[in-house]
């Protein structure tokens, strides 16, 4: 019986997702994984035959992550829309490495709007919205997009270091725009 393997899978997965995290995606290589491991390259090549295998295992971890980001609100949040916007725009904030590594780094498995709006992760947000709105799916998905597109924007531009984080202002606008994309939905 072969001795067990010290270096799992996950760990390297882990180590990779700590490196996306600290340093940026592009730096997910053999070397600063196992450098965080404290071992050789040896058990990180073989888990991932190639870097690009091993840097799609951290981003599926890294999206894992941000959908329970999102959803984590506090029991005081009394519009669960406006909190998951917010949160968004916070994960850009305080994690804008990971960040750009979800948004920005060609790695999303979503090529369109469409795509990304019947996606499987994307179940759970969806879910939370409709039950809070009392509005069926499509209408639930035409806020949602609409929301996404602005958040979306906000985040981006906050991540690279183009505009300061003023939640106060954030929220005005997120509530303006979420008061008007449930309006129009209303209105069809």
């Amino acid at each position: 019986m072969p001795p067990k393997a010290r270096i799992t899978k996950d760990m390297v997965i882990a180590a990779a997702f700590e490196v996306a995290r600290k340093t940026g995606a592009d730096n997910i290589n053999a070397r600063t994984v196992s450098k965080r491991l404290n071992c050789s390259t040896q058990p990180v090549m073989y888990h991932f035959a190639t870097i690009d295998k091993l840097k799609k295992a951290a981003y599926e971890k890294t999206d894992e992550y941000h959908t329970e980001y999102l959803m984590n609100l506090p029991e005081t949040q009394k519009d669960i829309m406006l909190g998951i916007g917010l949160n968004y725009i916070r994960f850009a904030v305080e994690e804008p490495n990971l960040f750009r590594f979800l948004f920005q780094s060609g790695f999303v498995a979503e090529n369109s709007l469409l795509e990304m709006i019947n996606s499987e992760e994307l179940i759970p947000v969806l879910s939370a919205m409709q039950k809070e709105m009392n509005m069926n799916i499509e209408q639930t998905k035409e806020v949602f997009i609409t929301l996404a597109l602005f958040v979306h924007g906000y985040a981006s531009i906050i991540a690279n270091n183009s505009l300061e984080y003023d939640e106060k202002i954030i929220t005005s606008h997120l509530e303006r725009v979420y008061k008007g994309a449930v309006s129009a939905v209303q209105e069809d």
